[in-house]
């Protein structure tokens, strides 16, 4: 009599056949997955040519590669001679990986592809990632050739210099040598995004930046976080502690909007956040040139060009000038701003709201809806007003230092400014 097979019997015995079928091919693909790892080290070239080529092959494909922590070259880092440039739909992963700008280069260290020489009319990027993994490190050259904002005239000895009366000067190898650029420009910014729609930046530490360390022209639906500057005003540059000029830590310029700006430190050089629209009425105020510290037009083309709906938390810091400073030129417009947990000291104020000395004043109201809340710093006041501004609020703030006024009005009448409200600003004794 033959014995009949129950259901559960055969149910195992037809999974156990087909996952003899399956198997082989499953471990076949998860190999096949694990070899589309793209990274510069499958390709020849120099560095920043190899990270360029990871780049091009990742373009249409993966949409990734990974920059890892060793080099095939037999070192730890990656020297870059100049920008890599970042397209549409790229993530760049830093695996514990060290990236530092070499004493040759005069260029920033990433840019987004569409901006740069000679391209006045960019189009837009979309969708940017830089994530570091790990320990991830982006630093400036050991010797720059060039520091400092469009206004800085370079100089070996900017000590010097600034004790017979110039001070517009920063430091730069370039410094009296014919046919070349005398002045800083936009490409002494480590990371320099124009016209992108999607971007995001996180987890790096940042040291030593040629001037601004990132900035952000005309760039919307942004996230910036876990970041770390190490970037005083000094330098040691051939034993000799040298003058770097302009170093702030994020600048946001025409037409940002909709940031996220959260959990950044350190130590920068000048002010660590700043949003402004300034150089509006520029004499070349045309993009694509090195005539500015901007990569795009300087115009301010109406609302689009406004910077708003900006959302900064947890930021503690360290700088000469300010945490956070907002600056904009008469019709341009900076509003619904919203900060929430800054700790600051070394400077001037913890804010400063309007900047006067820029070229044409604020119109009244233009900058409007800036709201801060649980700040806390030394300086010379804890939040500086210089503009005519409207509906602002300051809220649980604490005023460390020794100045005579929590909230200071320089050069403008408090009467001036309109439905600024201050909810339990202290100072603290002494």
């Amino acid at each position: 009599m033959s014995k009949k097979t129950s259901p559960k019997s055969f149910f195992s015995a037809a999974f156990l056949m087909l996952s003899m079928v399956l198997l082989p091919s499953c471990a076949a693909q998860i190999q096949t997955q694990n070899t589309t790892e793209i990274n510069p080290n499958q390709f020849k070239g120099s560095d920043v040519q190899r990270i360029q080529a990871a780049i091009g092959a990742a373009t249409g494909t993966t949409h990734t590669i990974t920059i890892p922590s060793r080099n095939a070259n037999g070192t730890n880092v990656w020297v870059v001679d100049h920008a890599i440039l970042v397209p549409s739909n790229m993530n760049i992963l830093l695996d514990n990986c060290t990236l530092q700008l070499s004493d040759s280069c005069r260029d920033n260290m990433f840019r987004s592809s569409n901006i740069g020489l000679g391209i006045t009319n960019p189009t837009w990027n979309h969708n940017i990632n830089i994530i570091g993994i790990g320990d991830a490190y982006l630093k400036g050259a050991t010797n720059p050739r060039a520091t400092g904002d469009g206004h800085r005239q370079l100089t070996l000895d900017p000590e010097t210099e600034k004790k017979a009366g110039n001070w517009r000067v920063s430091y730069g190898s370039d410094a009296g040598k014919e046919d070349i650029k005398q002045k800083g420009d936009w490409r002494n910014i480590m990371i320099l995004m124009g016209y992108v729609d999607g971007f995001k930046l996180k987890n790096v530490t940042i040291e030593s930046a040629h001037a601004w360390a990132l900035s952000f022209e005309r760039t919307s639906n942004a996230e910036l976080s876990h970041i770390r500057f190490d970037c005083p005003e000094t330098q040691i540059i051939n034993g000799k502690e040298v003058f770097v000029a302009n170093r702030d830590g994020i600048d946001l310029r025409h037409g940002c909007k909709n940031f996220r700006i959260d959990n950044i430190s350190g130590v920068t050089g000048d002010d660590f956040i700043a949003m402004s629209t300034l150089g509006i009425y520029s004499e070349n105020p045309e993009g694509g040139s090195i005539n500015s510290t901007m990569v795009t037009s300087r115009t301010w083309h109406g609302p689009e060009d406004d910077t708003e709906q900006i959302f900064i938390t947890n930021i503690v810091c360290k700088s000469t000038t300010r945490a956070v400073a907002i600056r904009a030129n008469d019709v341009a417009s900076i509003n619904n701003v919203f900060i929430d947990g800054v700790m600051f000291s070394g400077g001037y104020n913890t804010m400063l709201i309007g900047g006067k000395g820029y070229g044409h004043d604020s119109k009244p109201g233009k900058i409007n809806n800036i709201h801060a809340m649980n700040i806390i710093g030394d300086g010379q006041s804890l939040v500086q007003i210089e503009e005519a501004i409207a509906d602002c609020s300051i809220s649980n703030g604490v005023y460390k230092g020794d100045g005579e006024q929590l909230i200071k009005y320089n050069k403008i009448d408090a009467s001036e400014t309109s439905n600024v409200i201050l909810n339990n600003v202290i100072q603290l004794q002494k």
